[in-house]
């Protein structure tokens, strides 16, 4: 199109359908494992990204109803393992977002190297020293392995490095961390309630 021609002076009305977008369909769906409930998300939108994903939560345990749709239903009484397909976590950088919600279920993550544009353009840097300042210790070997044992605990966090995902993948796993971060000032909390 060359040409956009406006003629003012008319109201407008009507509406406009909004499709959801993988960057916030991602961190819900991570976010889904933090919890035995069920999970309904709507307005998710029908990509390959998506449909990794929720292959990702199907390979650890959850029930995922839905897939290809724009409704998932998601429900994970018990995480059956720590290490998500490798052969799907290579396909899908959003991956990363499950190592806070394992760490906060079962103790420990084990992922492959996530797909995407990791480690040319961005790094784990940011999810990992997230994760240690809230408790977590990184075990050497292939991939990236985090053991958080007795669990995680509040922290105040700087990022040094600016990140989107980053930031989720910390919240992510604070949400389960039980206590207080002593500097905060906040009151204790039981992370199950």
């Amino acid at each position: 199109m060359s040409t956009l021609l406006i003629e003012g002076g008319h109201r407008l009305s009507g509406s406009v359908a909004v499709e959801g977008n993988k960057n916030s369909a991602l961190p819900l769906l991570a976010a889904c494992l933090l919890t035995t409930d069920e999970c309904e998300l709507t307005n998710v939108p029908r990509i390959s990204d998506v449909e990794v994903m929720a292959r990702l939560l199907l390979d650890l345990g959850a029930r995922v109803e839905g897939i290809g749709s724009t409704t998932l239903r998601v429900c994970c009484p018990e995480l059956v393992k720590d290490e998500p397909d490798g052969a799907l976590v290579g396909r899908l950088r959003g991956s990363v977002l499950l190592l806070g919600p394992l760490l906060a279920r079962r103790g420990r993550a084990q992922l492959a190297p996530p797909g995407g544009d990791f480690p040319a353009r961005r790094t784990l840097a940011t999810h990992i020293e997230s994760l240690e300042a809230m408790g977590a210790r990184v075990i050497p070997g292939p991939g990236h392995t985090l053991e958080a044992p007795e669990g995680l605990r509040p922290a105040s966090i700087y990022l040094y490095e600016a990140s989107v995902t980053g930031t989720e993948t910390a919240l992510l796993a604070a949400s389960c961390a039980a206590g207080r971060d002593p500097r905060s000032g906040t009151r204790d909390r039981d992370p199950r309630s």
